[in-house]
């Protein structure tokens, strides 16, 4: 047993979350589908929490690395998303869950910026970057669950601000350092993410909204989808590796956040009937990638696989 819970990588956090977030994708659909994503979400937390408390010593030392202190940010996040399955369940202990998750989430920022930033060295610089600061966003598409609008708004404008620093400073460092290590490549679908998370963040807590901004915002965000859906489709054919996590979440959050805008436009009374078909698709490319992924994952750290 030891064995199998010390193969656990930090980027299982990844799979957790997208795993949580493709239960509230397809929550429209069958809300017994999401609790079965629940389920399996939760499934990860016990491995990853056991890994905390019986190798604490190996997670210290991968958080030296800065790819793995970034994809830990995946973890909070998680933990916000699986509050709100527990709610109805445990009331109002779930809501300190959630502040929880923000204030690891805040702790891990600061951290990472006097750890990594403030002597940045650009080669390590992935776009796992956009985890710790963009992430915190995912309090903003939460926050509605505990009436907590200002934390979210909060949450959604500190995450847009990220996201247009990191998109200069990250891009910038993949043209000037074109050289990438094969197991991290796949780092560069969490591309997808940033943009259509914020999208989610703000039409879940933010008022009063702006069409045009939600369209600019949501034809960047198409933009990068397509970017990280080439290079997802291109990385298949690669050795499974534990960055692939990057190919769950992105796609997931890339859904929803289409799936949202097209309900926001109804209510602003200017549908656009094509974004139901690109949720669909969206929608099948996220559950594809996540079952995939989980499977690899679960092959690998249960099959004694390295």
């Amino acid at each position: 047993m030891r064995n199998i819970i010390q193969r656990i990588p930090v980027p299982l956090c990844g799979v957790m979350l997208g795993t949580a977030a493709l239960g509230n994708l397809l929550q429209s659909y069958s809300e017994g589908i999401r609790y079965v994503c629940g389920v399996f979400a939760a499934f990860l937390l016990v491995l990853v929490l056991l890994k905390l408390i019986m190798f604490r010593e190996n997670v210290k030392e991968d958080m030296k690395n800065p790819i793995m202190a970034s994809v830990a940010g995946t973890f909070p996040m998680a933990l916000m998303i699986l509050s709100t399955y527990i709610k109805p369940f445990i009331g109002q202990a779930a809501f300190y869950i959630w502040i929880l998750a923000i204030a690891l989430h805040i702790v891990l920022i600061v951290w990472f910026t006097v750890k990594f930033i403030v002597k940045i060295q650009m080669p390590k610089v992935f776009a796992s970057y956009y985890i710790v600061y963009v992430g915190i966003a995912v309090a903003a598409v939460t926050a509605p669950a505990y009436e907590k609008p200002g934390i979210g708004a909060a949450a959604f404008w500190f995450g847009f601000v990220s996201l247009i620093v990191l998109m200069v400073l990250v891009t910038y460092r993949y043209v000037k350092f074109k050289e990438v290590p094969e197991p991290a490549k796949a780092l560069i679908c969490i591309y997808a993410a940033p943009a259509s998370l914020c999208i989610a963040g703000y039409v879940q807590s933010v008022t009063p909204k702006s069409k045009g901004f939600l369209l600019g915002m949501l034809a960047v965000a198409t933009i990068l989808y397509i970017f990280a859906l080439a290079k997802a489709v291109l990385y298949l054919k690669f050795s499974f590796y534990p960055s692939m996590a990057a190919f769950t979440f992105p796609f997931v959050i890339s859904a929803i956040a289409t799936k949202q805008t097209a309900a926001c436009l109804m209510n602003m009374g200017s549908p656009m009937p094509a974004l139901k078909m690109a949720v669909v698709v969206e929608t099948v490319i996220a559950v594809l990638f996540v079952a995939y992924v989980y499977m690899r994952f679960i092959m690998a750290i249960f099959g004694g696989k390295k």
